[in-house]
């Protein structure tokens, strides 16, 4: 009897000496280890072919134990491209579109965290779009069925925008841009927008949309466009500088689309270099700034391309009349 209260009081004392622990009740057991817990979330619900993409890892360690070192890795579909991630610490895996983030501490009972991974879905995406992650600790997690997560993605079809310009030279320096922009479909776009950088040209007018003016640019937000339609709009502008170009960009802001190649168009906005002889038979260059052929400049003065004659050589040369 003596030996039994002894052995008794001994294994008293070792549980009263365990940090946390606490003798089970009838019916309970003990619990032990770090309870981590992972939440995936993606935001637009409905992803978009060459829009952002957003996803965001939660993390959290209900205890009762501190998880030591854990380590997080979100794996997104090769339909994603990434942009960015918000933390530091985490960096690219072993795989394409795995991101891996080795916390540097013990993360303790009661602790949360996450991160915000950027992307961009890439133009010929079908979906669904499935990303993963997992959460992990040198720590035993006995309830690891919320230690990962997914998200599926649904793309939507999207659409095909493409813009065509044209250029009329008025008068000097004034030139008229004009715009196509065409709806290969399969959706209506009812927020079409087109931007054009147009450098140090002066914007004058506009017709067929509603543009304004910014610091070298000029943006036009255009009427719905229906699958297989076009709209068409024409710009005035005083050009400025020495080869000015106009470059034009349209797109949806609510639609993906699906061939981003065909967005942009660029044009001169004064007419090309035009080739001037000079003395010795080989050409330069001269802008020509207006519709009217401006004489080009020689050493020996100015040459009129509509009427010159010969100069005659060798000894009875005699000077014209």
């Amino acid at each position: 009897m003596v030996l039994v209260r002894i052995v008794a009081g001994v294994v008293g004392l070792v549980l009263a000496g365990v940090p946390g622990a606490a003798p089970a009740r009838p019916g309970e057991t003990n619990r032990s280890g770090a309870d981590l817990s992972v939440r995936l979330t993606v935001s637009p619900k409905l992803a978009q072919p060459g829009k952002p993409l957003t996803y965001r890892a939660d993390v959290s360690n209900a205890g009762p134990e501190d998880a030591v070192l854990p380590v997080l890795v979100v794996r997104l579909p090769a339909e994603v491209q990434i942009l960015g991630v918000d933390v530091a610490e985490c960096l690219p895996g072993s795989t394409a579109g795995e991101v891996v983030c080795a916390s540097p501490q013990d993360v303790m009972a009661g602790g949360t965290g996450g991160v915000t991974i950027s992307g961009m879905v890439r133009p010929a995406a079908r979906g669904p779009l499935t990303a993963t992650a997992t959460l992990s600790s040198e720590v035993v997690d006995e309830n690891a069925a919320n230690d990962s997560a997914q998200t599926l993605t649904s793309v939507d079809e999207g659409t095909d925008l493409a813009v065509k310009l044209s250029r009329k030279v008025l008068a000097d320096r004034l030139v008229t841009v004009g715009a196509v922009v065409r709806n290969r479909g399969p959706q209506v776009v009812r927020d079409a927008t087109v931007f054009f950088d147009t450098g140090k040209a002066r914007f004058l007018t506009a017709h067929g949309a509603r543009c304004n003016p910014y610091p070298g640019s000029v943006g036009c937000e255009l009427p719905a466009v229906g699958s297989g339609g076009r709209v068409s709009l024409r710009l005035a502008f005083h050009a400025r500088g020495t080869g000015p170009q106009a470059q034009a960009t349209v797109y949806s802001t609510r639609l993906g689309d699906r061939r981003p190649a065909n967005n942009m168009a660029s044009i001169d906005l004064v007419p090309a270099a035009r080739p001037c002889p000079t003395e010795h038979g080989r050409p330069r260059s001269e802008m020509d700034p207006a519709p009217a052929a401006r004489p080009c400049s020689t050493r020996h003065g100015r040459v009129n391309p509509g009427r010159t004659r010969p100069r005659p050589h060798g000894p009875d040369a005699r000077p014209h009349a």
